[in-house]
């Protein structure tokens, strides 16, 4: 985690001497829960001038968000969002984006999402994690290079890996979300998947096996130009 938490220090250094930078694309999950906190006890050794120009600047969208969840409920990416980097960051709650899950109509709302993101002029470096079916975001299996922001349905198996914030019943975690597209992730500028853990040393292999597959969603980052992969030991198969 030191490697990719050095990396982006670096990125967010960058961007303090740079004019309108593109929002920064944020992701949630386990394996995120480590690089947030490794960050930000990081950028709070940055100096107090530097601190606060970094917040002044500061813009993120993130991936996704639960329909039915409002941005207060224990569960949401929202609430994970401000718990774990906005609140330590003292950073607006309008400084970090996320698809509204408590919307009336979510398929309006996640064109209403996209919109706003290509109104702030698309991402410039997109942090992903890797889903244990493929997916990236929440876009399930199959799924298209030309996908955007949509509503969508969990599959079972995604529902099960994400049942330990919810009392480890997957029926108790909603059945939809608001994802951005493979689209929206394939027009970033750079892109950053973290794959963690032995769980995911075999979907990691296939991914990256036979090129572009709709059946692996993640497989349409071999189309990107500029894909950095931070991977573990136990995600190797190393250990």
């Amino acid at each position: 985690m030191d490697a990719i938490v050095d990396d982006w220090e670096g990125q967010l250094r960058k961007r303090l001497n740079t004019v309108a930078p593109r929002p920064l694309g944020l992701a949630t999950g386990r394996t995120m829960e480590l690089f947030y906190a490794a960050l930000v006890g990081r950028l709070q050794q940055w100096s107090g001038s530097d601190l606060e120009r970094l917040r002044s600047g500061w813009l993120s969208f993130n991936l996704d968000e639960y329909v039915g969840l409002s941005s207060t409920h224990a569960n949401s990416f929202a609430c994970y969002m401000k718990q774990r980097l906005a609140d330590p960051l003292g950073l607006l709650p309008e400084q970090l984006h996320l698809p509204d899950g408590a919307a009336a109509q979510p398929d309006l709302e996640a064109r209403r999402y996209s919109q706003e993101l290509q109104m702030a002029g698309g991402i410039g470096v997109q942090l992903l994690g890797l889903g244990a079916n493929g997916h990236i975001g929440f876009n399930e299996p199959p799924c298209g290079a030309d996908a955007p922001c949509r509503c969508v349905q969990l599959c079972a198996a995604t529902r099960e890996q994400n049942a330990a914030a919810f009392g480890g019943v997957s029926d108790q975690v909603p059945a939809r979300a608001i994802t951005l597209g493979i689209a929206e992730i394939l027009a970033a500028q750079e892109l950053h998947l973290i794959v963690t853990g032995a769980t995911k040393t075999e979907i990691l292999q296939r991914v990256f096996a036979n090129g572009c597959d709709p059946s692996l969603p993640a497989s349409w980052l071999l189309r990107h130009p500029r894909v950095r992969l931070w991977v573990d030991d136990a995600a190797l198969g190393l250990r």
